[in-house]
Parts: structure tokens; sequence; C-alpha cells
């Protein structure tokens, strides 16, 4: 028996409030609160203990926890190893010193009066396949001693290096939490890859003009960052940081090369491949090298090698370094199934169809509406990934209901990416990396790095909007 449409919203809004509740108040794991409110909320919209088979007419109703586990397991079919693979290409990267490498060739392209947007650029393009608090803690030393040349506090050129970087984290696959929400859409991962990339573009030049416009004012350094500061060697500090046993930063050509490969590949996999004629060898070699899982086990093949063997790595020590990405992509890859397994329970309760009506009612525009939730969603528990899969599995029946194309789901996803950026504070992990390492006190925090971020999340939201206005619907 189907529930009336506001007995349905009232349901979904006390459980997205349960969900909130557990996560922020008593601290509750973000995979097993989401687990543990997707059962109550099957239960109180009266969905079957049991899975009912179809008869006649009636078409099969899954139970709640085989909904569960259907959920999770469309989710995880590519999410895991999307997951799992990035961080892996990531920590080759991090471990190798090429972030370093990076860093210190674009500052020698721009020269010295120009560092801060030298950092900008190279921390954008790390940002794609390292995650956000490993490379901003990567790039920190290079921050600090940039710093101390120039005689400026290191809140000048870490602040828009931050927020290039989350910004890109949230939007860019391979990151978790937009893979997880485009899996969840049904979007085109090689399309959302595509928008966000052309959109990041525009956010790194605003990031370091609105940081530019905060950082007139200036911000006393908390003592423990002082401290380390003062001590901080820009000799020692600026040359292959975190490098071990005598080893040399790797080429910064070959790093750029090795983060742009699988993003070349996805491109041609997306753009390219569909002016071949269906079926054709070429449509089907394009179609299977653009595939992100294709792409990226390209780029690790590469990383291995050039980072690794080549510069004198064993087999034993590449393996360790790969091993020691996948704990913490473990916890965020259950995360992302726990969240589509609640988008699952939204669709089989009907509640998601109930938002959906009401969203087309309402006149709001769907890309409004899922902007605004996940901004919501993320000012209210911190987390970007738990963020942008709620908000994506409360987006599918609206998105199935207007019969989007892949393109328009594709920036469905991304402006969900965008929401997930906006409002960072202090239930944000994120928020006390960069405070911290920056000297930042939580109310000068609140003054610069949440602001910035919600600029750069409203700016990334309406590009998307302007790309989804300009591009016909097919």
């Amino acid at each position: 028996m189907t529930l009336p449409l506001p007995a349905l919203i009232a349901i979904g809004v006390a459980g997205l409030g349960l969900l909130l509740l557990l996560i922020i108040r008593f601290r509750m794991q973000a995979f097993y609160a989401l687990i543990l409110v997707s059962i109550v909320v099957g239960l109180a919209a009266g969905l079957p203990l049991k899975t009912i088979p179809a008869s006649g007419d009636d078409p099969e109703r899954l139970g709640i926890i085989e909904a569960i586990i259907a959920g999770v397991g469309g989710t995880l079919g590519s999410v895991a190893v999307l997951v799992a693979l990035g961080s892996m290409l990531g920590k080759i990267i991090e471990l190798s010193g090429g972030a370093e490498a990076l860093a210190g060739r674009f500052t020698s392209w721009l020269g010295p009066k120009r560092v801060g947007i030298a950092l900008v650029i190279a921390a954008g393009i790390l940002a794609i396949p390292v995650f956000f608090d490993a490379g901003f803690i990567i790039l920190v030393p290079i921050i600090f001693a940039f710093s101390k040349v120039a005689g400026l506090n290191p809140i000048k050129f870490g602040l828009p290096v931050a927020g290039i970087m989350l910004a890109v984290h949230v939007a860019v696959p391979p990151h978790p939490g937009i893979v997880g929400g485009a899996t969840i859409l049904g979007a085109d991962i090689g399309w959302v890859t595509v928008f966000a990339l052309a959109v990041s573009v525009p956010l790194a030049v605003l990031s370091y003009l609105v940081a530019k416009v905060i950082n007139r004012r200036e911000y006393a350094m908390i003592e423990a960052t002082r401290e380390l500061f003062a001590e901080f060697g820009s000799e020692e500090a600026s040359a292959n940081v975190g490098l071990r046993d005598g080893e040399k930063a790797p080429g910064a050509f070959t790093v750029l090369a090795l983060i742009l490969l699988p993003l070349l590949l996805i491109m041609l996999g997306t753009a390219v491949a569909p002016v071949f004629e269906a079926g054709s060898f070429w449509n089907g070699f394009l179609s299977m090298i653009g595939q992100p899982i294709f792409a990226l086990m390209v780029a690790i093949a590469a990383a291995m090698f050039f980072l690794g063997v080549r510069r004198g790595w064993s087999a034993a020590k590449l393996g360790e370094v790969m091993e020691s990405a996948l704990p913490g992509a473990a916890v965020i890859i259950l995360v992302t199934g726990a969240g589509g397994a609640f988008g699952r329970i939204l669709t089989e309760t009907g509640i998601g169809g109930a938002v959906a009506e009401v969203l087309v009612s309402s006149g709001l525009p769907l890309l409004l509406a899922a902007f605004l939730i996940s901004l919501v969603m993320r000012a209210a528990q911190g987390s970007a990934t738990v963020a942008i899969s709620t908000t994506a599995g409360l987006m599918v029946p609206a998105v199935a209901a207007l019969g989007l194309d892949p393109l328009h789901t594709a920036l469905v996803a991304v402006a969900i990416g965008y929401g997930g950026l906006g409002l960072s504070h202090v239930n944000d992990s994120g928020f006390w990396v960069v405070t911290r390492y920056l000297g930042l006190s939580v109310k000068d925090g609140l003054r610069t790095w949440t602001p910035l971020t919600t600029v750069l999340g409203v700016a990334g939201f309406l590009l998307t909007w302007v790309l989804y206005a300009a591009i016909p619907m097919g």
C-alpha cells in the first residue's frame, strides 16, 4: 500500500534529520548510520520485510534488506574499483616526490613574482589524482619555503592552493564523492570529467583572486604553527621534501604526463569514439580505452615504471606503496555504497518519486535543488562524500522523471559535487587541516576558509548551470 505524498515527504525529511542527528550529535560512523537510517525509513514507509515475488500485474517488491544489498552492490560495482585505482595512482605520485617537482617547475616557468599563481596551477593539477587532505599536506612544506623567502604569512600562498584543491576534489573523478554520486545517478563518468575539468579552470583563477582579497587583512598566526614555521628551514624544505634514502624527485613533465594520461584516454572514449560508426573497430577500441577503469590501469602501470622501477624502487617497496593506499580508500568506498543503499530505499519506498513530484510542482529547477540539498547536507554533517552520495540518491527519481540525456545527467552530478564544496566549517576535517597548517584560529578560519569554499561552490554551480542551459537537450 502506497502512502500519501505528504506522508512520504515527511518520512523522507525525518529520515534525513535522523541521519544528521546520528552523525553530528552522536558521532556515529557514517556507513553504519546510513544503513541504519535506510532500515528505519524502509520500515516507516511500509517496505515489505521480505521480497514479495511478482504475481499477475503486480511487480516484484524488494524487501528492506534486499533493497539495501541491491543499492550497495549497484553503486560499488564500478565505484570500488575506480576509487581503489585512483588512490593507488595518487599514492605513487605522493610518495615519489612528484608534488615538489611539479610545484618547482611551474614556479621556475612563471618566475618568483608569480609564485602564488604557479602554486595554484600546480595544486590544481596535483589535486586530480591525490586526495585533498594528503595533497595539501604534501604542499605545505613548499608553501612554507616560499613564504619564508618572501617574508609572508603562509596563508598568502596556502589559502588559494587549498581552495582549488578542494574544488577539484569534490567534482573531478576519480575522487570518491563525485564518482559515487555519478554512479548513483547513472551519469557518464567521462562527461562528468570533461565538464568538471572545464569548470575547474575558471575556479582556479577565482580561488587566486578571492584569496587575494581575503588576504588584504592580516591574520595572527596561532602559536603552534608559529613555532613550526619559525623552525622551518627553507633550503631543506624546498629540496625534495618527503623523499628518503637519497631518492631524487621525478621530472615535472613525467608527473604531469602521468596525471593527464588517464584524462586524455577518458576524453578519447567520451568525445572521439562516438564519431566512428557503432560496432566499428575504432568505436570499440576508443570506447574501451576511454573507460575510467582501463584509463587508470594504464596510468598506474606507467607510474609504476617511471616513478618506481625506473627510479630504483624495488618490487616490494612498490607493492607497499600501492597497498598503503587501500585502507583509507576502503572507508570511503563503504560510505559511498551506503549512500547508494539509502538512495535505493528512497526509490523503492516512493519517497524519491514524491520529492521529484514536489520539485516539479514547486517550479524549483532541478539543478538548483540538487545543489542546495548537497550544500545543506555538507554544512550539516561535514563530509562532502556523504553529502554528494545522499543527494544523488534523492535526485535519482527526478532525473529519471525528466528523461535527461547523458550530458545533462552528468551536469546534475557536477552541480551536486559543487554543493559539497561550500560552507566548510568546524565539522569538516578539511577545515582543521587547512586552518592548523596555515596558523588560523577557528574564528579566522570561519572568516577566510569558509567564505572561500562557499564562493567557489556557488561559482562552480553557476558555471555548471550555464553549461546546462547552453547545451541543447538530446
